[in-house]
């Protein structure tokens, strides 16, 4: 039988001499919010040509600097709480045990205050949507914020956890659509139901990456009793359903093609796309998970950039 890993408090050496910004910003891995800004941004320049708006005007700036704000606003909310809640658990895996929240680089008092700040700042940066008479944004701020958190509660009580990290990042074109578009309009026209899908996209996107990333805790998360599908289903089935996920996700991106009434740039992205998830798991067997890395960092990243400036392209040219 083997031994679970101590669960006593982190070790916290003095802080390592580097800079304060950069290890922080490690800690969240900031670089990752290529996954699902670009997929805002596509949903945020859809909502200004459906309301025909100069994409130099002063209020359209103003919007689109208020969703920027926003999406990494609420993405360092849900990194820093993610850091902070796992800190018993990152210092028992070898593979997370060098992370600043462990080590101490990043002290629990200053990821308590990021909290603090950030939850202030989002209901700001919501509340600007006001001065364009538009409510939605602030009166969602705080349940999208309890979304964002609980995704690091659900690996303690469900499997399901990679779906829910999806709905997360799902949410983010969504949330941009609403709050450019009247939220009436937004829901029932037909750019309306194509960010419902792109949202739907996103989510099994990301739920299929994140199940190959657990690949790498399987059986830490058995020792440690967490929830996960690699864990509760074995290697062999999680790749299944990582596939099944990613082949969902392409079925939604075409959906969106079509409903959306793109062009040759959006489907050449789709293209590239859909290569890219061959590729992605292609790097990972049941027998090789080596090169889960290059698959979830290199594969993802250049999914987020190349469809995403592609689709935005083709929005600016054709709609």
């Amino acid at each position: 039988m083997s031994q679970s890993p101590s669960l006593s408090a982190p070790h916290q050496p003095p802080p390592a001499t580097r800079n304060a910004l950069a290890t922080f910003l490690d800690l969240i891995k900031f670089a990752h919010s290529i996954f699902a800004l670009p997929f805002a941004l596509i949903a945020t320049f859809w909502a200004f040509r459906t309301l025909r708006m100069s994409l130099l005007s002063g209020p359209c700036l103003a919007r689109l600097a208020l969703v920027l704000a926003c999406m990494v606003i609420a993405r360092t909310w849900a990194m820093t709480f993610n850091r902070l809640i796992d800190r018993r658990f990152d210092a028992a895996n070898p593979r997370t045990a060098r992370r600043p929240s462990v080590t101490g680089e990043v002290s629990v008092p200053f990821m308590r205050f990021t909290l603090v700040l950030c939850f202030a700042l989002f209901l700001l940066a919501t509340a600007g949507f006001l001065f364009f008479s538009n409510p939605w944004p602030l009166i969602l701020a705080v349940p999208v914020l309890a979304w964002l958190a609980t995704y690091s509660l659900t690996k303690r009580f469900t499997s399901l956890c990679h779906f829910w990290l999806g709905i997360s990042l799902g949410l983010a074109p969504i949330s941009a659509w609403l709050a450019i578009a009247p939220p009436a309009a937004s829901v029932l026209d037909a750019r309306g139901l194509t960010a419902i899908l792109l949202g739907g996209g996103v989510a099994c996107w990301v739920a299929g990456f994140d199940i190959l990333y657990a690949l790498q805790d399987e059986s830490f998360d058995r020792d440690m009793r967490l929830h996960s599908i690699p864990a509760a289903l074995g290697r062999r089935n999680a790749l299944r359903i990582s596939r099944l996920s990613h082949s969902a996700a392409a079925l939604f991106f075409l959906a969106v093609g079509f409903t959306g009434g793109f062009h040759l740039f959006y489907f050449l992205g789709y293209a590239a796309a859909v290569i890219l998830l061959l590729i992605e798991q292609s790097l990972v067997s049941e027998n090789d998970i080596s090169k889960i890395n290059l698959a979830f960092m290199t594969a993802n990243g250049a999914i987020g950039l190349t469809f995403g400036a592609l689709a935005i392209t083709d929005t600016l040219i054709f709609h």
